[in-house]
């Protein structure tokens, strides 16, 4: 693998755009704040606001940063079960809370609740959809990122083979599976891909023993690159890759500081900027229900580059990402999207 200078990787990542940050709504009608006063809340999932994932991307990028530029202060609540999770929207929404925002697609059926019992409320659902005209679903591409990294995993792996942990055993994680597949055999359609789920129940987000387990079990079997889709799970896959010698691929957020010189990139859903645009939006009145999709073409998915992974990262890699996302962009490029029909076709 070619490394190149940390000057000629700056040069190259202007070059790509692969850190420019945009996104595009699909707007229902706007429900405004009554005389500018907003009280913003966020609820977490079960994994926590400190999960080195989803819900700390979110509190960092989103909640943190939007306390920071505003003075206005968010209201926080970290659940240990789903069936908090309801409670805490209802209570927040009586309370007066608005808008509220619900991190994660296990949050759905408790929005729903509170959103139809609370239609002057607004609530903002990250990784879901909500069917009611006070929800604003933020929805991202995962399969588009996953086939940017799935790139530079086939690119970067010397022995042919590259592994995937998934956390719990759901359509939206192999979505992430599938994309990553589809970029591996993109790059190399000789490539050998090992993937196993961690479990079946919320509790796969949150094992990173069993995520080092499910790494060394990839690794003995070939695989020198291993990408994550796993929440705190993903923490037992990068120590493990690391220890063992290998590359590991992070998700969420950047992860590429957690392993310094063992995480080839990180898959990033700029889900903290989701949240932070809602919150803007409800101070300035201009927050509406409906859908807001990031994929590649919005810049709400893609491959994370910083001073972490430029020793890893060659020239021909950064301009093989660039030619894909470009391809994904104008369309000669096509990442089947798992969730449409539940198939994963290469």
């Amino acid at each position: 693998m070619k490394n190149m200078k940390r000057s000629h990787f700056s040069g190259l990542l202007k070059k790509t755009g692969l850190a420019v940050i945009a996104s595009t709504f699909l707007l229902a009608a706007p429900i405004a704040q009554a005389d500018g006063h907003v009280k913003p809340a966020v609820v977490y999932d079960t994994a926590g606001k400190n999960d080195k994932s989803f819900n700390e991307a979110v509190y960092v990028n989103g909640v943190m940063k939007f306390m920071n530029d505003t003075g206005i202060a968010v209201t926080e609540l970290e659940p240990t079960n789903e069936a908090m999770m309801e409670q805490s929207l209802k209570k927040f929404a009586q309370r007066g809370y608005s808008p509220v925002i619900a991190v994660g697609f296990t949050m759905a059926n408790a929005v729903a609740a509170a959103a139809a019992e609370y239609p002057d409320t607004q609530f903002t659902i990250i990784d879901g959809v909500v069917d009611a005209p006070n929800v604003q679903n933020v929805i991202f591409k995962e399969h588009e990122g996953s086939f940017l990294v799935g790139v530079m995993a086939a690119m970067a792996s010397n022995s042919g083979t590259v592994g995937f942990v998934g956390g719990m055993d759901i359509p939206l994680i192999s979505r992430f599976e599938c994309g990553y597949k589809q970029g591996v055999a993109h790059a190399d359609s000789s490539m050998n891909v090992l993937a196993q789920m961690t479990g079946s129940t919320p509790a796969a987000w949150g094992n990173p023993t069993k995520g080092g387990e499910i790494t060394r079990s990839q690794v003995e079997n070939g695989a020198d690159v291993v990408y994550a889709a796993a929440g705190g799970t993903g923490i037992g896959v990068y120590q493990t890759a690391a220890d063992m010698g290998v590359l590991a691929i992070g998700v969420d957020s950047n992860q590429n500081y957690m392993q310094p010189g063992t995480m080839l990139t990180s898959m990033y859903k700029k889900v903290g900027l989701a949240a932070y645009e809602s919150f803007a939006a409800a101070v300035d009145g201009t927050w509406s229900g409906g859908f807001k999709v990031n994929g590649v073409a919005e810049d709400g998915v893609g491959a994370a580059m910083d001073e972490y992974n430029a020793d890893l990262v060659s020239s021909d890699m950064l301009a093989a990402v660039d030619a894909a996302r470009a391809g994904i962009i104008d369309g000669s490029i096509v990442v089947h999207d798992y969730m449409s029909d539940n198939s994963c076709p290469l």
